[in-house]
């Protein structure tokens, strides 16, 4: 049997592990047979025309695609490429084996829970991944077919989702993230590496130290590993845990060919090498089109994944996915935000200490950066205590800069409802519209000036943050009038008049053609099943 992982590394167990677990080749099968996934036949070009497949794809709410005929690539080490398979909410159900019709809101408590209950990695002795391993004048990354995402980018850019693997050289905690690597050499990988983040803290103190950083890069396992890979988990947490909660059961790992890191068995392909932190080792790393949306950023020095080894099972599939998400076209990232993150986050606040949390939603085209936080309102502060919580995590690097802070009368995944929040429950000369700041914040938000986004002089980039508390004011005075409410009564039907149109509706003869698949579900007026708390 494989040995369960203690906090530290533990020897391998005997014995090999084949096709039996989850593996992208078994993702890939789980989306065909729910017709998630597209073979593309046709010669696509790996300079730029795939990622403008994969963005209109993306848009259109399309399946999972899978290149196998790509320009250049016909033939060699590594002839496919899949990208867009956890795009939608249909692909999310899927990878938690929940209904398709799950409701997003239901989506976001399942995810809160399974991050409770994390499942131990194990190690195994070998795995597919070792059919193939490469070393010194054999590597070549141009080998695989990486594409040139974006028409502004500085490059091709090979780490886009997946596994980039460290160790705290102190703790012996493995981190499994998602950072963005551009190929610079046949061995070279330039990387951005910020020191909030939890492989940025490794690398200070391999700095400290004087001494390169292992790493090991994972190209191509079950998606379940980019999902939590691009997730911001506490520094105390295993990503490989959270991985082995939504498959039920643990995540296999092998150890790399050069250094003590642990790799999923199955894994398609895996690069290892090593980041030196003397600053005469970096490489012009950049331009890129990130997550904002926008092409900004400009090319500088950044540190370089010198490659020692490269593995790969045979016939070998890469997995990579486009940046940047704006009104009407979503990227991979939007679905781990919107479910995942704000998962992440709702947890985050129980474990700070705040009460009262009914739900949290991080809209998709905002990729972090806005929040939604709805209670139960229980004392004067309370929205202020949600913020403050948010603001002081480590995933406040990127996220959280807007805080907005609902009561639970208002549905926080409708745009209309946040807007009529916003509108009549926000007086800004009462303390509801607050700004904190500067702090650290994103390095690659356009809205920061340059100077104060300068990695090289600050660590990080540069927020004023904002909390928008949307609850009812508690300043206000109880009316009498209201039967001693501080707001007045929503204007809405009466419980049995509504009953009656409801009865009588097709009696009208006013019809439900007219209306929208949404609206047909509720067949009556918006007010209908709202019902507003009283405060």
């Amino acid at each position: 049997m494989p040995e369960r992982l203690g906090g530290d590394l533990a020897e391998p167990a005997v014995g090999v592990r084949g096709e039996d677990g989850p593996s992208l080749r078994s993702w890939i099968a789980t989306l065909e047979a729910a017709g998630q996934l597209r073979h593309i036949a046709a010669e696509v070009d790996w300079d730029q025309e795939i990622s403008a497949i994969t963005r209109v794809n993306l848009s259109l709410g399309g399946p999972g695609l899978l290149f196998e005929a790509i320009k250049d690539y016909r033939q060699g080490r590594c002839t496919k490429l899949l990208t867009s398979a956890v795009g939608n909410r249909s692909q999310i159900c899927l990878l938690l084996g929940l209904p398709v019709d799950t409701a997003e809101r239901e989506l976001v408590r399942h995810l809160k829970a399974l991050y409770r209950q994390g499942v131990a990695p194990v190690t195994v002795a070998s795995g597919p991944v070792k059919q193939n391993r490469l070393s010194g004048a054999d590597i070549n990354l141009l080998e695989f077919p990486v594409p040139k995402w974006h028409h502004l980018d500085g490059g091709r850019y090979i780490d886009t989702f997946c596994g980039v693997i460290t160790r705290d050289c102190e703790t012996g905690r493995l981190n499994v993230g998602i950072y963005r690597g551009q190929l610079l050499g046949p061995r070279q990988v330039g990387k951005l590496i910020i020191p909030t983040q939890h492989w940025g803290m490794h690398f200070a103190k391999h700095r400290d130290q004087a001494s390169p950083m292992p790493v090991a890069i994972v190209h191509g396992w079950h998606d379940v590993m980019p999902f939590c890979a691009g997730s911001p988990f506490p520094s105390g947490i295993c990503e490989y845990d959270m991985m082995g909660a939504i498959l039920g059961r643990p995540v296999e790992l092998v150890q790399c060919e050069t250094s003590d890191l642990l790799v999923p068995a199955s894994a398609e392909i895996v690069v290892e090498g090593v980041i030196s932190p003397d600053p005469s080792t970096y490489m012009m790393e950049g331009p890129f089109a990130e997550y904002p949306g926008y092409a900004g950023g400009v090319p500088s020095p950044k540190p370089v994944v010198e490659v020692t080894c490269v593995t790969h099972r045979d016939d070998p599939i890469l997995r990579g996915t486009l940046e940047g998400a704006r009104p009407g076209f979503p990227s991979e990232d939007s679905t781990l935000c919107a479910y995942s993150w704000s998962a992440i986050a709702w947890n985050m606040l129980e474990d700070a200490g705040v009460g009262g949390i009914t739900d949290v939603w991080m809209p998709p085209v905002s990729t972090g950066t806005n929040i939604v936080v709805q209670i139960r309102k229980r004392y004067r502060g309370h929205a202020q205590q949600v913020a403050n919580a948010l603001w002081g995590t480590g995933a406040g690097q990127w996220f959280f800069k807007n805080v907005m802070v609902v009561e639970e009368d208002i549905d926080i995944r409708d745009r209309e409802a946040l807007d009529w929040a916003f509108a009549f429950r926000v007086n800004a000369g009462l303390g509801q519209l607050l700004t904190f700041g500067p702090t650290f914040g994103s390095v690659l938000d356009p809205s920061t000036p340059r100077h104060q986004a300068d990695i090289r002089k600050y660590g990080t980039g540069c927020w004023t943050r904002v909390l928008i508390d949307a609850t009812r004011n508690w300043e206000l005075e109880p009316n009498p009038d209201w039967n001693n409410r501080r707001y007045p009564p929503i204007n809405t039907l009466p419980s049995a008049l509504e009953e009656l149109v409801q009865r009588r509706w097709a009696e009208y003869g006013i019809g439900i053609d007219y209306l929208s698949e949404e609206k047909r579900e509720l067949l009556t007026l918006r007010e209908l099943s709202k019902r507003l708390p009283e405060v």
